[in-house]
């Protein structure tokens, strides 16, 4: 679950990291005002959940009240990657000398989390990563022991922070610390993090993106979601406990296990065809489940087959099959499907799709090059 930058501000607020005073606003006159207490010099920000609001025209300076009801007015009539501006983060604006890249993260690999920070601030991260690795800093947090201050004193010698400002750095380290602990998020950014003009540390921007599977012990994080961002399928999904994800491809796949479900893109990919979705239904997943979630596949209209594999280990072969067959009966689908079912009363299942005319597959392998052609034939088709 993605946050916007006022929210991801808010938490850090909490965490004493000093951010620009500034407010939401969803009109112009909202935005004027704004201004008039801040004192006219202010940034309009767009508050949409993609990157590159900058480069879009989506972040403004104003120098006066009436400047920024005008840009406002601009910036909330803006699409930025597909997304419309509904909200502006108006905040005062401040003269900057240094811009400063922090952040936390899960270090896979590492199995630990890992503060990062780069003198190379204000851009993406990724792009410094692979021009300039040099200038990225990191500095692995060991989970038992939490953040240490030579954690700390490492990021701000190896960014070349002047001496005067370690103590502030040392209090917003531990800060982003606590909040992408206390949120259980899986990334806290600050880009950038700045020496304003008048050699203060502030933090300009914020990024959090918080674990799915944490929400439930986070209420009040939970009510910050703004679904009007996300895709209608994937929210359709959440609220039935399903796993699903929209890719570019064509071909639907529903598959029992986040693990077998990788792999299957995979292998789709290998035999030269593109997923058109991650769609894991889970363990235990009865008819009603499967049902919905082949209703789901199939409101994406770039699908042109669906790939079923399925593994019945806690889920049952016979469950699957009758949610198939159900959701078939309502939507009654032109296009071709291929199954792949072993396991738990795998014989069951199949007995019960021998004449939903479904194309049966005993391997992956198999079942993959068979979505692939079935899908290639439905293109060309068309």
């Amino acid at each position: 679950m993605k946050l916007h930058e006022y929210q991801s501000k808010q938490i850090f607020a909490k965490h004493d990291i000093p951010i620009p005073p500034g407010r939401v606003a969803t009109s112009p006159e909202e935005a004027r005002a704004i201004a008039g207490e801040l004192g006219g010099r202010v940034v309009i920000k767009s508050q949409v959940l993609v990157g590159g609001r900058g480069k879009a025209g989506g972040i403004r300076l104003a120098k006066n009240q009436r400047e920024a009801e005008k840009l406002a007015r601009e910036v909330l009539g803006m699409q930025i990657k597909g997304l419309p501006v509904r909200k502006i983060l108006v905040d005062k604006a401040v003269g900057i000398e240094t811009e400063i890249y922090f952040g936390i993260t899960n270090d896979r690999t590492a199995r630990k989390p890992v503060m990062i920070a780069s003198a190379a601030g204000g851009i993406d991260i990724e792009e410094v990563a692979a021009t300039t690795p040099e200038k990225i800093i990191r500095a692995h947090i060991d989970p038992l022991l939490g953040l240490q201050n030579y954690n700390i004193l490492d990021l701000a010698i190896g960014i070349e922070l002047p001496r005067e400002h370690w103590r502030v750095f040392n209090q917003i380290a531990k800060g982003l610390w606590n909040a992408f602990q206390g949120s259980d998020a899986t990334l806290a950014e600050i880009n950038p993090l700045v020496i304003t003009d008048d050699n203060q540390l502030l933090a300009v921007d914020g990024k959090m993106v918080i674990d799915d599977n944490a929400l439930f012990r986070h209420p009040n994080i939970t009510e910050m979601r703004d679904i009007t961002t996300e895709n209608e399928s994937e929210t359709e999904a959440l609220k039935h406990g399903l796993t699903y994800i929209k890719l570019e491809g064509e071909i639907g796949c529903m598959v029992n296990g986040a693990g077998l479900a990788m792999a299957t893109m995979d292998i789709i990919k290998h035999f030269g065809g593109e997923p058109a979705n991650f769609l894991d239904i889970g363990g235990g997943a009865n008819a009603e489940k499967v049902a919905m979630a082949l209703r789901i596949i199939l409101k994406d209209k770039n699908v042109k087959s669906i790939l079923f594999n399925i593994f019945g280990g806690i889920t049952r072969g016979d469950e699957v099959a009758r949610g198939i067959l159900k959701a078939l009966e309502e939507i009654k689908p032109e296009i071709p499907m291929v199954i792949r079912l072993v396991g738990t009363n795998a014989e069951e299942g199949r007995e019960l799709l021998a004449n939903a005319n479904m194309i049966t597959a005993e391997t992956l392998a198999q079942a993959a090059q068979k979505a692939v052609e079935a899908s290639t034939r439905v293109i060309e088709e068309v």
